[in-house]
């Protein structure tokens, strides 16, 4: 059992404590947004420490306490974190087992465990966990080859318990990070210009000292400006009176053109990959299809910017006290916050304290490390008053970081046999990568957003192209089926308008999404049955398992007739994770609206932890991907972002969300494969497959809204 993170964190006591009453306290890096990773590491630590699940406490996540595991982010915390929990567990008990039999002087082999009540079956006598261990550090390393369980073994995984925090969410008592309160404190609101270019040109000095009279704090630096009341209605009342009192110096604006055409045509940098994986050779040209050709197509799909829109905004506590900073934020990455954070302040990085705490939920990048620097900010301003500071609606959808637009160009031939022989794709993207990673020149404080606009600032460094396997624009754009004559090409595009970096799936979403969308088309040119056509191109059979279980379930082909229509699609995240097939209904309206009737998820997720965990993480990777495909889309002018509310960024109701059912594919003692991300991809292109059968359209933008069918029908 190796993991990186026991890399970073190579002791038992990094990761586990026992106290008393035979409770266990297990620390991770990884923090839970609502993916139930700490239910699952709870389920692997009981099982391994023999002890009931409900004696597991899982700590919120806090610098210098908790391992450094980065960022909670790439489905990788089962193989990072539950991994090292499994061996510090393993190891844990054995060596408790050890010192049992030294305090009750029988032979170790004589002892079991039940509820971590060690007894021997020799003398009768017991000793609890606590007995031996409360108040002691264990003082050892994890040993990565400690004898875990065999699946056969196992009692706990694999059942059902009920997740941890969700009794205290139920009743209302769970504390979310909006919910924080402090003796004295303080609520803020930040006062933010019309968009990215714009800076302080000018206050209103009178309307300034009447917010002061009426006890307003204003914080003023440079052209960050935030306004702090100990009632927060008039927190907010004094922000809109304060945005009333700057005037900005517009610096000429966002720019405005053709997205598409300007992700095709602006200046980039490109890499071909070969087995996922950026090289430097030279770019290889698309050149005339293979003589055995006897069809070959092209496609064009295109994806537009969208946002996390998670439904509550970002929040943050912070309190400056002397020379240290508390911060407790809904982050996904408190030690590279910490560490980018303390460099923009100028402080030493264990003087800042970052304590995770739930917020709203989000897979990638949101506003939440920007917030948490917004408090810090402000915090500094008003030493030892704690301060609550929460995003509005508008600096949510208007600031949060975005998932990049993005075009898709594929040509792909067959031969005689139906055969395809010939695979070309590149992906135009402009990053999916901005968290703010510390680096050279100001790389991390750039990236927070505040730090762009305080004095003195620091401007955000340019995108690189990122290397590694099937990361950011180019996640899953190498396909796992087996076609020789490949011709893959990710183009990182420059100069685009909106700030990005990581959202759920990052490019694999739309990169499956064109991938599964043109198999479909070459499967009518090869005139074979959809799902027949994907197999015969897979030499994976755990791939072919998901596939073929999806359609059964699904009844494949379904129901195709006029006006509605039925699509499947596959993919394996980043081709090592989970593998998901999704097959859906869809219905078209004589208005051209796009109903979801019923959706089937296959998915091989290895060795299963948390059944019901992993089964609403496939499902909401659906009903997400859903939203995204038929209604999301950042929309933006001259004078910045212009989906600021639901009206302008609908996203999917409650009325449209299908049926699901799901499959699990179980493989006892199979590693851990992370499962988050793996149904966005799919979803899409099976929506866009059904509709093509229920309508005869074939669409290639994204979103499918009533226009774009409406739009494609009359071209």
């Amino acid at each position: 059992m190796t993991s990186a993170s026991l890399e970073k964190s190579p002791n038992v006591d990094d990761w586990l404590t026992v106290s008393s009453d035979n409770l266990i306290t297990i620390r991770t890096g990884k923090v839970d947004i609502g993916q139930r990773i700490s239910t699952s590491l709870a389920i692997i630590a009981a099982e391994e420490l023999d002890i009931d699940y409900d004696r597991i406490h899982v700590e919120r996540t806090q610098t210098g306490v908790a391992p450094d595991e980065g960022v909670t982010a790439g489905s990788n915390s089962m193989e990072q974190s539950a991994t090292a929990i499994r061996a510090a567990s393993a190891t844990a008990r054995h060596h408790m087992v050890l010192l049992a039999a030294k305090a009750l002087e029988v032979d170790m082999n004589t002892l079991e465990v039940s509820d971590g009540l060690i007894t021997s079956r020799d003398i009768n006598r017991s000793i609890t966990y606590s007995d031996l261990m409360e108040g002691k550090e264990f003082g050892i390393a994890v040993d990565t080859n400690a004898k875990i369980k065999v699946p056969s073994e196992q009692s706990v995984v694999g059942t059902k318990v009920v997740p941890k925090g969700l009794n205290e969410i139920v009743t209302g008592k769970f504390q979310y990070v909006h919910d924080m309160t402090m003796d004295g404190m303080m609520h803020a609101r930040v006062v933010r210009p019309p968009h990215y270019h714009a800076c302080l040109k000018s206050l209103d000095e009178n309307k300034i000292k009447k917010l002061q009279l009426e006890g307003v704090k204003i914080i003023i630096n440079g052209s960050f400006i935030a306004v702090a009341h100990e009632d927060e209605y008039r927190a907010i009342k004094a922000r809109d009176r304060m945005a009333a009192a700057v005037t900005w110096d517009l610096a000429g604006g966002l720019l405005v053109n053709d997205l598409y055409e300007a992700l095709l045509s602006n200046p980039r940098v490109s890499h071909q990959l070969v087995d996922g994986v950026p090289d430097d050779e030279p770019i290889p040209k698309l050149g005339n299809p293979p003589d055995e050709a006897t069809k070959t197509i092209s496609a064009r799909y295109e994806k537009p910017y969208i946002m996390h829109a998670s439904v509550a905004p970002s929040a943050a506590f912070a309190l400056a006290e002397a020379s240290k900073i508390k911060i407790w934020c809904h982050s996904q990455g408190v030690y590279i916050l910490r560490n980018s954070a303390a460099e923009a302040l100028g402080m030493k990085p264990e003087d800042l304290v970052i304590t995770h705490v739930p917020g709203p939920g989000c897979y990638g990048h949101n506003g939440a490390d920007d917030v948490a620097f917004d408090a810090a900010l402000v915090a500094r301003a008003l030493p030892e008053i704690p301060v609550l500071l929460k995003w509005t609606r508008e600096d949510e959808h208007a600031w949060e970081p975005y998932g990049s637009a993005m075009v898709m160009e594929l040509r792909g031939s067959l031969n005689r046999q139906g055969d395809v022989i010939e695979w070309s794709h590149d992906t135009y993207s402009d990053t999916h990568s901005m968290r703010p990673f510390p680096g050279p020149n100001g790389l991390g404080p750039g990236r927070l957003v505040g730090s762009r606009y305080m004095d003195p600032s620091v401007p955000p460094t340019p995108p690189q192209p990122t290397g590694g396997s099937h990361n950011g624009k180019f996640r899953n754009q190498d396909p796992l089926y087996t076609f020789p004559n490949r011709r893959i090409v990710k183009h990182l595009v420059k100069d685009l308008p909106l700030r990005c970096s990581s959202l759920r799936a990052l490019g694999g979403y739309a990169n499956i999404f064109a991938l599964e969308s043109f198999m479909d088309e070459l499967s009518l040119e090869a005139n074979m049955d959809a799902v027949d056509f994907r197999l015969m191109h897979l030499s994976d059979i755990r791939a072919k398992n998901v596939i073929e279980a999806a359609a059964e379930a699904f009844g494949w082909p379904g129901n195709n007739s006029k006006g509605v229509g039925c699509g499947l699609a596959f993919g394996q995240y980043k081709n090592i994770k989970t593998y998901a097939a999704v097959a859906i209904e869809v219905e078209v309206t004589d208005n051209a609206e796009i109903k979801l009737r019923r959706a089937v998820i296959a998915a091989d997720a290895g060795h299963v932890i948390d059944p019901s965990g992993l089964i609403v993480q496939l499902e909401g990777g659906v009903i997400q991907a859903a939203s995204w495909t038929l209604y999301e889309q950042v929309l933006y002018d001259r004078g910045g972002i212009t989906s600021r509310d639901w009206d302008s960024y609908p996203i999917l109701r409650f009325g449209n969300v299908p049926s699901i059912k799901t499959i699990l594919m179980e493989r006892p003692g199979k590693p851990f494969l992370g499962a988050g991300e793996a149904t966005t991809g799919p979803t899409a292109a099976a929506i866009a497959n059904a509709v093509y059968r229920a309508t005869g359209l074939r669409l290639r933008r994204l979103p499918l809204t009533p226009e774009a069918v409406k739009l494609a029908a009359l071209s």
